[in-house]
């Protein structure tokens, strides 16, 4: 009985103080921001495993010699320039890294800065949505969906790989948020999920008919399913813009800074994810004052 006091006391608290809830997320989106660290780094090894067991498999090839086992919770995290097993307190998101001052304490070398960056952009980004949507189905569904976008948009620029193990369970997700609804009803969900694959799949296929070349992924049709799903129809239009416009910004930045080749190619899905997060939170203000502004608003 004590137990549930305390329990309902503190869902109250959050319930009734933004500030509480907020921080409470901020500090969660941490823990959740080094767990993402984990698939960010983990989960394309173990996707490319698997295609080179299901190649060896289907040319009848024999596979080598069995190696360590890989998933997101095993093996134990460790130093990868002398494989020190890290400890738990050397694993506490931002404080350890600063505690050891960015190196390794076993062998002295450097630990990648995007680790803490990856674990406090999850943190404000959490933060942001609770404080915007407060307490509720909507702020944990939000969170949800911030997460995965985190993971694919970081797994999308190291390999170009948006994988379907998130993006197809969290399209899913958004159509059977659909049913109660929590951002959008089922006919808009439906029609969105519909409508954000074949957009990218018709503008990829007239791009190919015309250069002889592949101007974007199937995770790019994939990633703007998932957030006509999660989002509706009605905000397809608006995550392609933004998506486009961030796109400019960045990709010509990225030119600037590091010198790129503008023929190399970008990752689009960070942009698509930026602006469906954008979306999810400011859509419908976007949308009103844009409506203002063009007059079209009475």
């Amino acid at each position: 009985m004590e137990y549930n006091a305390v329990a309902m006391e503190l869902v109250n608290l959050l319930e009734h103080s933004p500030a509480f809830f907020t921080g409470t997320v901020f500090v969660v989106g941490l823990l959740v921001g080094s767990f993402l660290n984990v698939v960010i780094h983990r989960l394309p090894i173990m996707i490319e495993r698997d295609w080179r067991s299901q190649a060896r498999d289907f040319l009848d090839l024999e596979h080598p010699a069995e190696t360590d086992p890989l998933t997101l919770a095993k093996p134990a995290s460790r130093c990868p320039h002398c494989g020190h097993r890290i400890r738990w307190y050397e694993n506490i998101p931002v404080l350890s890294y600063l505690w050891l001052r960015g190196k390794c304490s076993s062998c002295g070398n450097a630990i990648g800065l995007r680790y803490p960056l990856v674990e406090v952009l999850t943190a404000v980004l959490s933060a942001t949505v609770a404080w915007h949507f407060g307490f509720g189905w909507q702020a944990g569904a939000a969170l949800l969906l911030t997460w995965a976008l985190i993971a694919l948009s970081m797994i999308d620029v190291d390999h170009q790989l948006l994988p379907d193990s998130i993006t197809l369970p969290f399209l899913w997700l958004g159509l059977a948020l659909s049913l109660f609804p929590i951002f959008a009803d089922m006919h808009a969900s439906l029609i969105g999920a519909i409508a954000g694959y074949m957009s990218l799949w018709i503008v990829y296929q007239v791009f190919r008919l015309i250069t002889g070349k592949e101007g974007m992924g199937f995770g790019d049709f994939k990633l703007l399913a998932l957030l006509g799903a999660w989002l509706g129809w009605q905000a397809l239009p608006m995550i392609v813009l933004l998506s486009s416009a961030v796109g400019a910004v960045l990709g010509g930045t990225l030119m600037l800074v590091q010198g790129r080749d503008r023929h190399q190619p970008i990752p689009f899905g960070p942009y698509l994810a930026i602006a469906g997060w954008i979306a999810l939170l400011w859509g419908e203000r976007i949308s009103s004052a844009y409506l203002r502004w063009s007059g079209m608003a009475g």
